[in-house]
């Protein structure tokens, strides 16, 4: 038994093996980084075999050439002239495979389903992760797998052992076997979140109660009231798994539980932010990052644009695309005109900004400038007029910072409005008073006359924000007492429009706050997203 024992754990001197260095504990290492206990061999391996002990049978034997069972002590008696340190060789004869009729096969060890944690030995050597000796996974490459697969039987004989030793093995490039690692470890549920939603996915319907919510129906009849600074996070919205551009309000008051919002993960989403926080649907129509959505006047459609160059209109009540565009450039902001809803203006890394018919769907008009990329578009006097902000900043930056356009002859109208270097990610209008605000990368808001010249106010500015290059929003409550902006560090900073000092700060995010929105009836609900993808409802 002891030539027995020493024969099934040698190693032939044929073989070409890598170099070994044993170390204190009696382990072999080899040059894989992989540490293994002495005397184990990965295609000898088997369930129930400790060291020292031989493969045998149900009855204490082992199958012969001809594939008859043959006692150990005939084993070792047929081949008198071996000896410890050379391998018992068989005829490259394979055996019959043999299935029973009568009974369902028991399943193998190498036919059975891989566990979770299995990680294939290329994976291992290349993450240098040791092998846990407790779970009996085979290392070999597939194409192996499948010889052993055919034998008949648990033991892993020398035949196998032979024959995956005269596999070619292909060679895998590293970027092949990274991707092969981490989706080994990481499984294939996370590969299907990392995959992203499908794009042009038919959305469903949004279905919406008939009812209005029982918050905001005492509020339809009566005036806004005086906005009530919030306090306490309401709700805190995280379905999104990328940065939250923009969110909006429902525009129509019967509506205004409903909150979009438009994200880089490629989606946009509708969510009831007032009475339950849930997500009513989510929207995957875009391969790129959705920059800008906006509601239609109407409430029942939604525009929204992204860096893949498309615009969707798209219908709630059916789930259908009223409308879809191609875009020569990516597009960063959306605006519907106030007065005919069928047209807008979009704008983004383009000197132009572009106004589109939704019934012709086409551009009607070209606003052209020489700017870089356009950052936000605000409308006045009731849609004969908009604005545009633009990243043009140099040393003679005055003319391209922020332009007023005519709508419809597409003229300027002003391009000495801003004198300061800085660029305007966003604007805003006042709701009573014929002025604008702008936020600066200054890390200030500045206040516009909306008519012309547009001269700045002076006396009144809104600083102790930050805003740093992020695409920070600002916004004028419905009563125009307060005014709101995030913040780069996360804060979320109210101002009072007279005096201009401010009247509230809210730790609202860990990442740069760069969306906020009053409600439009409530007078104490606040929206506001983050640059780490979450949206809080304040109140």
């Amino acid at each position: 038994m002891a030539s027995l024992v020493a024969y099934d754990d040698s190693e032939s001197e044929a073989e070409t093996e890598p170099a070994e260095s044993f170390n204190a504990a009696g382990q072999v290492k080899d040059t894989s980084d992989v540490v293994k206990p002495r005397g184990h061999d990965f295609a000898s391996e088997a369930p129930g075999v400790t060291e020292g002990a031989a493969l045998p049978t149900k009855h204490g034997s082992r199958e012969g050439p001809a594939g008859h069972r043959l006692p150990l002590v005939r084993l070792w008696r047929s081949d008198p002239g071996s000896c410890p340190s050379q391998r018992l060789r068989w005829p490259r004869t394979e055996p019959e495979a043999t299935f029973s009729t009568g009974k369902p096969s028991r399943p193998s060890l190498w036919t059975s389903h891989v566990p979770a944690g299995h990680v294939p030995l290329a994976a291992a050597r290349f993450k240098q992760v040791k092998l846990s000796w407790g779970t009996y996974d085979s290392p070999e490459p597939s194409s192996c797998a499948q010889t052993k697969s055919e034998t008949p039987g648990k033991n892993g004989n020398s035949l196998q052992r032979k024959r995956c030793e005269d596999c070619v093995v292909p060679y895998t490039p590293k970027r092949l076997r990274q991707s092969q690692a981490l989706s080994t470890e990481t499984g294939e549920s996370k590969d299907t979140e990392a995959q992203g939603p499908s794009v042009g996915r038919a959305p469903a319907p949004l279905c919406v109660a008939p009812r209005v919510s029982e918050f905001i129906e005492p509020y339809l009849d009566s005036p806004y009231r005086e906005t009530t600074i919030p306090r306490k996070v309401l709700f805190h919205l995280r379905s999104h798994r990328g940065p939250v551009n923009s969110i909006q309000w429902c525009p129509v008051f019967a509506k205004s539980h409903m909150l979009l919002s438009a994200s880089m993960d490629k989606t946009f989403k509708v969510w009831n932010a007032v009475d339950s926080g849930r997500c009513l649907q989510t929207y995957c129509l875009h391969s790129e990052a959705v920059r800008a959505a906006r509601w239609s006047p109407c409430g029942r459609r939604i525009l929204s644009g992204g860096f893949d160059f498309a615009l969707h209109l798209t219908d709630l009540e059916t789930g259908t695309q009223l409308f879809s565009g191609q875009s020569d450039f990516r597009i960063t902001t959306l605006k519907f005109h106030p007065k005919d809803h069928s047209l807008f203006v979009c704008g983004g890394f383009n000197p132009e900004v572009k106004a589109w018919d939704i019934r012709t769907g086409k551009v009607v008009r070209s606003y052209k400038a020489t700017i870089q990329q356009t950052l936000d578009i605000l409308f006045l006097q009731e849609g004969s007029e908009f604005l545009s902000s633009t990243d043009a900043s140099s040393r003679d930056s005055a003319d391209r910072t922020i332009i007023a356009w005519d709508f419809r002859s597409s003229a300027k109208i002003s391009n000495q409005i801003f004198h300061e270097r800085y660029t305007c990610p966003s604007l805003a209008s006042h709701p009573r008073e014929p002025v604008f605000l702008a936020q600066t990368n200054g890390n200030y808001l500045a206040l516009f006359s909306a008519v012309w010249p547009y001269r700045m106010s002076r006396r009144r500015r809104y600083e102790g924000h930050k805003v740093e290059g992020y695409s920070v929003g600002c916004e004028c409550s419905p009563d125009g007492d307060l005014l709101v902006t995030g913040s780069a560090d996360g804060r979320v900073l109210l101002y009072s429009f007279r005096t201009a000092s401010r009247a509230r700060t809210l730790q609202g995010h860990a990442q740069a706050c760069v969306g906020t929105t009053f409600h439009p009836v409530l007078p104490s609900v606040l929206a506001t997203c983050s640059w780490e993808g979450d949206i809080k409802i304040w109140h």
